[in-house]
C-alpha cells in the first residue's frame, strides 16, 4: 500500500508512556515527550541508516504519538536505558535494533494490529521484526533483503553534470510522469493506481522543498531526475533516481549522479543512498561516483 495513500493510515496511536510488555530483550513501552533526547541520542549513533527517525525529530521535536497514528516503539534495559526503537506508522523503521530485541517487536506489532506499507532499515533489524510479524502480516509484495546501504565518504570521482537543478512548481506536470515511471520500473506497479491525487501532492511537496532536481532536454522532456528524499541536519538521502530510456547507454549517469551529490552536500555532510544488490548498472554508476558501502539494507514491500 502506498504510503502517501490516507488508506494506509490505520488504528491509533498507543498512549504514550505504557508499558507494553517485559521480556528477555527488556521492557518495551510507546516513547513520550520525555524520551525525545534518549531517542536522539540512539538514532544519532548512526546519522546515515537511522536518517528517517532523525529526520522526523527535527520536524516535530519530539518522539510521542503523531496525530496521524505513528508512534515509537521502545526497549530499555533493566537501568532504564533505551537500547533499541521502531519507529511504527504508516512505515515500520527500526533504530538499533537486534536480532535478539527484533521478533519481540515484531510480536508486538503483530499483535497492535496495525496495517504497514513497508518495512526498511538495516537488514538484521528488519528481518528480525519480520520473523514474527510475517505469521500476522498479509502476504508482502516484495522482500527484498540484500540493498548496500551506500555513502560518499570522499569527492566525487567525476565531474558533475551541468544542467542539473532543482525543479520550478510550474514543471509538476512534466515532472510528474517521470516520478511514476521510476516509481513503477522500482516497485512493479503505478503509483497512480488509486489515483493520482496524493502522489501527485508528494511530488509537488518535495518540489517546494527544493529536494527534487532534474535535467530536461531541447524539447522540454526530462532527462533525468532525483530526489533528496529524506533529509536531517547530519545527513541527506538520496531517492527516486532515473534517467530517461532514450538517454540510456550514453555515459550520462554518471555525470548527472555527481550533480546531486554536490547539491546534497550543501544540505547536509554525509550523502547516502541504497540500492537493489541485483541492479548491476546502477551499482556500477554509485561506484563510479564515488560511493562505498557502508551497510546493508532490506525492505519489505505490502
Amino acid at each position: 500500500m502506498a504510503p502517501w495513500l490516507l488508506s494506509a493510515k490505520t488504528g491509533i496511536a498507543d498512549r504514550s508512556g505504557e508499558q507494553i510488555r517485559g521480556g528477555s530483550a527488556g521492557t518495551l513501552r510507546i516513547l513520550g515527550r520525555d524520551d525525545t533526547d534518549a531517542l536522539r541520542s540512539l538514532a544519532e549513533q548512526d546519522p546515515v541508516a537511522n536518517i528517517f527517525v532523525l529526520s522526523h525529530l527535527e520536524s516535530t521535536r519530539t518522539a510521542a504519538p503523531t496525530a496521524a497514528g505513528g508512534r515509537v516503539v521502545g526497549v530499555f534495559d533493566d537501568d532504564g536505558g533505551l537500547t533499541a526503537a521502531c519507529w511504527a506508522g504508516v512505515n515500520v523503521v527500526p533504530v538499533g535494533v537486534t536480532a535478539e530485541n527484533g521478533p519481540e517487536i515484531g510480536q508486538y506489532l503483530a499483535r497492535s494490529g496495525h496495517r504497514y506499507s513497508s518495512l526498511f532499515g538495516p537488514a538484521e533489524a528488519v528481518l528480525s521484526i519480520w520473523s514474527e510479524l510475517q505469521h500476522s502480516s498479509p502476504r508482502p509484495f516484495d522482500v527484498r533483503s540484500d540493498q548496500p546501504l551506500l555513502q560518499m565518504t570522499a569527492g566525487t570521482r567525476v565531474a558533475p553534470a551541468p544542467g542539473l537543478r532543482y525543479a520550478q512548481p510550474s514543471e509538476l506536470d512534466v515532472l510528474l510522469p517521470a516520478c511514476a515511471a521510476m516509481f513503477e520500473e522500482e516497485v512493479g506497479y503505478s503509483p497512480m493506481s488509486g489515483g493520482s491525487h496524493h502522489y501527485r501532492q508528494r511530488v509537488k511537496s518535495l518540489i517546494a522543498r527544493q529536494q527534487s532536481l532534474v535535467d530536461f532536454d531541447a524539447s522540454g522532456q526530462v532527462v533525468f531526475k532525483a530526489e533528496l528524499g529524506t533529509v536531517s541536519s547530519s545527513a541527506v538521502q538520496i531517492q527516486g533516481v532515473w534517467m530517461n530510456p532514450a538517454y540510456r547507454g550514453r555515459g550520462l549517469s554518471a555525470p548527472y549522479m555527481s550533480a546531486v551529490v554536490e547539491a546534497a552536500r550543501q544540505v547536509a555532510p554525509l550523502v547516502s543512498l541504497y540500492v537493489n544488490s541485483y541492479n548491476t548498472p546502477a551499482r556500477a554508476t554509485y561506484e563510479a561516483v564515488g560511493f562505498e558501502q557502508v551497510g546493508t539494507f532490506a525492505t519489505i514491500l505490502f
